[in-house]
């Protein structure tokens, strides 16, 4: 933990009754091993109704909260802003660490020999901690969108998705917005399919042509005949043993505003959509954000499990253990390696 005084501070009563508050929240959530952004600490706040839900009140804890950290009195690690990150290649002492390092990180792909493959897909870069929490528990890929997802990337995901549904695999997405970005999770299921079934076709010409014959499709659109040829003959196949493609929003949905009642905010009308947002739910919206960490953490963590099956990926991480330890005798017995190494360049 890291508190360090870096400037004097005088705050009124009110600036350290919240300093209180935010530290007795902080701790509570670092204990179940999460940290929080400063818009997470906000909602906190509102949802234990220690502040009111407004830009003032939001304004004024980033200030008592950056005062507070830079006069010692809350913990650097507490907050963090995950949309702004120092890129760098990764360094070693020595041959002998990096080969520690790889034991460390060495994973099998758990889901390789999963009936379904399964992503989670969050529209806050905000929430990835959250997210890539639960998601790792289950070495479970997952991708930040951060609002609607441009075409380059879209294309990257089509692509990696298609190689598995063509390979046999059913491919889930798992995606988590903002009620009012209710529209995103239709353009990725969208966007998706077009680039998984035309390039299908695309590779698969004469097999289509032969079966439906060449009038039955064109080429950059979805086609009937495309379709047809990938969909769903009963669970978790398809009609010709490939895999199918199914984007299931799991949050934040009006049944879980109901049971978990996250604080409200009025609806943004600068979006081209609001119209239809506002007809059908009302003038007010709410964030992710709002929702505790290990609630969200526990909607993901749920929805992976249905798709999981658990014989096979713990098979994997048993090979998986086997693999980690031959690493960690490579590195511990690292000198022997090196002169083995050397006499076998001697003799040659």
């Amino acid at each position: 933990m890291a508190r360090i005084r870096y400037k004097d501070w005088k705050p009124g009563l009110a600036a350290l009754a919240t300093v209180k508050q935010a530290n007795a929240i902080c701790a509570e959530l670092s204990a179940q091993g999460y940290d929080l952004t400063l818009r997470q600490l906000f909602y906190q706040f509102v949802s234990r109704d220690l502040i009111s839900n407004s830009q003032r009140e939001y304004k004024r804890l980033g200030s008592v909260v950056d005062d507070a950290r830079l006069a010692g009195l809350l913990d650097w690690d507490y907050i963090v802003d995950r949309t702004r990150n120092l890129a760098h290649n990764s360094h070693w002492d020595d041959p002998s660490s990096i080969m520690e390092g790889a034991a460390r990180s060495f994973m099998l792909d758990r889901w390789a020999d999963q009936p379904t493959r399964v992503e989670v897909w969050v529209e806050k870069e905000a929430l990835a901690g959250v997210v890539k929490r639960a998601a790792d528990n289950y070495d479970c890929a997952w991708f930040s969108c951060r609002g609607y997802t441009s075409s380059s990337e879209m294309h990257v995901a089509g692509t990696r998705l298609g190689k598995y549904i063509q390979g046999g695999q059913d491919v889930v997405i798992l995606h988590l917005d903002d009620p009012s970005g209710i529209d995103m999770t239709r353009d990725i299921e969208d966007r998706l399919r077009k680039f998984i079934y035309t390039d299908y076709a695309q590779a698969n010409t004469s097999e289509l042509e032969k079966e439906y014959g060449d009038t039955a499709y064109q080429f950059g659109t979805i086609g009937s005949a495309i379709e047809d040829w990938l969909h769903f003959d009963q669970p978790g196949r398809t009609v010709h043993g490939r895999g199918g493609l199914e984007v299931h929003r799991i949050a934040l949905n009006m049944d879980q505003i109901e049971e978990y009642d996250p604080p409200p905010n009025p609806a943004k009308f600068t979006d081209s959509r609001a119209e239809n947002y506002v007809a059908e739910y009302g003038d007010q919206s709410w964030e992710l954000d709002a929702l505790n960490p290990a609630t969200l953490d526990a909607l993901i963590t749920e929805r992976i499990e249905q798709y999981i099956d658990l014989d096979r990926y713990n098979e994997l991480v048993e090979a998986e253990d086997e693999h980690t330890q031959l690493l960690r005798k490579a590195a511990d017995r690292w000198e022997e390696v090196v002169e083995f190494l050397e006499r076998e360049d001697d003799a040659s």
